[in-house]
């Protein structure tokens, strides 16, 4: 579904993303995981071309991204950003049906849309249409910001640390809603994180990036029990020193 064929990010000297080639196949999440700086959110930015690659190319779903136009690709792709941009002055009605609505489909239809949506991601639609972003919550704006991804019906979503400001209990809830959502749409996603523990909670395959470079990539289980490298191993080591911690923690407070 999506392929990324040596891309390339230079700034002036710079290089943010340096020769990267990876696949998502049809229904796979791809998470990008590093610190900050490795690459990982200008990676995302040139799928959809909101950041144009120096080198290399995207293709999605056979096709080279380059030969389409900006504004018909994005709205093919559904975008998901951490501080979730919805508009402060049209309702929640308006911020999900948007897309739809340049994209020229018919009121009824949006209405439809917007109200399954709003379902799909566990809010009350009759309570929630004519709402303004302020009147919500942090959680419900990220899922109002969820909706709005999927609303033209995309089959490949962009999510650009989309839990990261929410608070863990939100955060945890929020995550396994999107893990629900994923399965049932089967959408095809590619997904930013610094948070390891996310990472293996959500991810099929995980690519590991540093300085703009691929180091690591598999499945959850692959980079936990074989890192390629000391700095894929000190990664890792941190969700396993945490669950040691609990586990000590549990252990401490067990009847005798």
């Amino acid at each position: 579904m999506i392929e990324l064929d040596t891309l390339t990010k230079r700034y002036g000297d710079q290089i943010a993303v340096d020769r990267l080639s990876l696949r998502a196949e049809p229904g796979e999440l791809v998470v990008l995981l590093g610190t900050s700086g490795c690459g990982k959110t200008t990676t995302l930015k040139m799928i959809n071309r909101l950041v144009e690659p120096s080198d290399g190319r995207v293709l999605l779903d056979g096709a080279d991204v380059s030969s389409l136009p900006q504004h018909e690709l994005r709205r093919r792709i559904g975008y998901v950003f951490q501080k979730v941009g919805l508009f402060p002055h049209m309702t929640i009605f308006e911020n999900i049906g948007i897309t739809p609505t340049l994209l020229g489909w018919p009121a009824d239809r949006i209405r439809r849309r917007v109200d399954e949506l709003l379902d799909l991601v566990e809010l009350d639609p009759a309570g929630m249409r004519d709402r303004r972003p302020d009147e919500l919550s942090g959680g419900q704006q990220q899922r109002v910001g969820v909706a709005r991804a999927l609303a033209a019906e995309p089959t490949v979503m962009l999510l650009d640390e989309p839990f990261g400001a929410l608070d863990p209990l939100t955060r945890d809830r929020l995550q396994q809603s999107f893990s629900r959502i994923r399965s049932q749409l089967a959408v095809t996603a590619v997904f930013v994180t610094h948070d390891l523990t996310e990472a293996l909670l959500l991810g099929d395959r995980i690519v590991v990036m540093r300085d703009g470079h691929l180091v690591q990539e598999g499945t959850p289980h692959e980079l936990m029990v074989n890192p390629v490298d000391e700095f894929v191993e000190q990664m890792i080591g941190t969700p396993k020193r945490q669950a040691r911690l609990v586990d000590d923690l549990l252990g401490r407070g067990a009847p005798a």
